[in-house]
């Protein structure tokens, strides 16, 4: 038994460490952090627009049909280079399952056509 305890005692300090080190930076914000806004921190930065009212407000769903459609080019773009890599290797069943997977990705792009998410008002 000892002998098992040997064995896991690095993991157990480790997880510690870990432990301890993980606190810290969760702490060390609310600690360190400057809580005095002057106007320039709340001035316009990347988003265009004045920082106003709270930070949960509802936001236009065409938001998340771009996030969506961001995905969406993602995953093809992730998939399809290895694919065309190993094409040769791959197969038919090779070249229909990437057929099966541009058509699903096909239709989450005609959804978010028909949804609007590419025409701005």
């Amino acid at each position: 038994m000892p002998n098992l305890f040997d064995q896991y005692l690095p993991l157990v300090v480790f997880m510690a460490i870990a432990a301890v080190i993980s606190g810290a930076l969760l702490l060390a914000p609310f600690l360190a952090a400057f809580k005095a806004p002057d106007p320039e921190k709340l001035s316009a930065y990347e988003c265009g627009f004045n920082a106003f009212d709270d930070a949960r407000m509802q936001f236009d769903v065409r938001f998340y049909l771009v996030s969506l459609l961001f995905i969406i080019f993602d995953l093809e773009v992730a998939f399809l280079f290895p694919w065309a890599v190993a094409f040769r290797e791959a197969g038919a069943y090779g070249f229909w399952s990437m057929m099966i997977f541009l058509a699903v990705l096909t239709i989450g792009f005609v959804y978010e056509w028909k949804k609007g998410a590419l025409e701005w008002d």
